[in-house]
């Protein structure tokens, strides 16, 4: 006896849809709520460490990852998102990286001066790309608008040039082994992480236009 045919239940294909809607609304939910805890524990580290000796660098790195709270908050939604593995994996180390560093009780490379005239011009660049950015602002390589204005008609990813700028101040400023091996992976997964949203975005006809107007992603002359 051949088996009956399987019937499909009605509204079968809306209800796993909502499902998956449901799904990526608390992922969403549980990244949001894991930047606020790291981002908390890293304000307390630094906030003492500036009562205590009253160094400037690490309240500039600080206000650059604050920013990355703020914008996460209020995104807007996006066209295409990547949620591969890979997407996933690079954007947890990259984002890791910042809030899991120190401030060393070691002697800095260079007068303090220096460090933060450095992480002024590194914040300055990510205060400009995210004003620019706005509520496109991403975690996940994702689509939510292409933007070339502002700082955008330089590199295409304004915003990793400044965190760059920064995390480099900061090394000098505090040039522990730690921080140089947190910054490393993760600003190594960073640079992965431009390549990989470009990827989603060159889906865009206006994105692979933008593209061949502004040839460098994050560091012109390099990368």
């Amino acid at each position: 006896m051949k088996p009956a045919p399987m019937s499909l239940r009605p509204g079968g294909a809306a209800v796993a849809l909502d499902y998956s809607a449901q799904a990526h609304h608390i992922t969403d939910l549980l990244a949001r709520a894991t930047i606020i805890v790291l981002f908390s524990m890293m304000a307390v580290r630094f906030g003492s460490d500036f009562l205590q000796t009253g160094r400037l660098t690490g309240l500039f790195l600080l206000l650059s990852e604050a920013l990355v709270v703020v914008l996460t908050l209020v995104r807007r939604s996006a066209h295409s998102v990547d949620r591969s593995v890979r997407a996933r994996v690079l954007t947890v180390v990259s984002v890791l990286g910042p809030p899991l560093l120190a401030p060393a009780a070691v002697a800095a490379l260079a007068p303090e001066t220096a460090t933060v005239a450095l992480s002024c011009a590194g914040l300055a660049m990510v205060i400009a790309g995210k004003i620019t950015l706005g509520r496109s602002f991403a975690l996940l390589p994702a689509n939510r608008g292409v933007v070339s204005t502002g700082v955008y008609r330089f590199v295409r990813h304004p915003i990793y040039m400044g965190y760059l700028v920064s995390h480099v101040a900061f090394l000098v400023a505090s040039p522990s082994l730690w921080n140089c091996a947190a910054l490393f992976i993760a600003d190594g997964a960073l640079l992965a992480r431009a390549a990989c949203e470009e990827e989603t975005l060159s889906k865009d006809p206006a994105y692979r236009a933008y593209q061949s107007d502004v040839r460098w992603r994050v560091v012109p002359g390099v990368f």
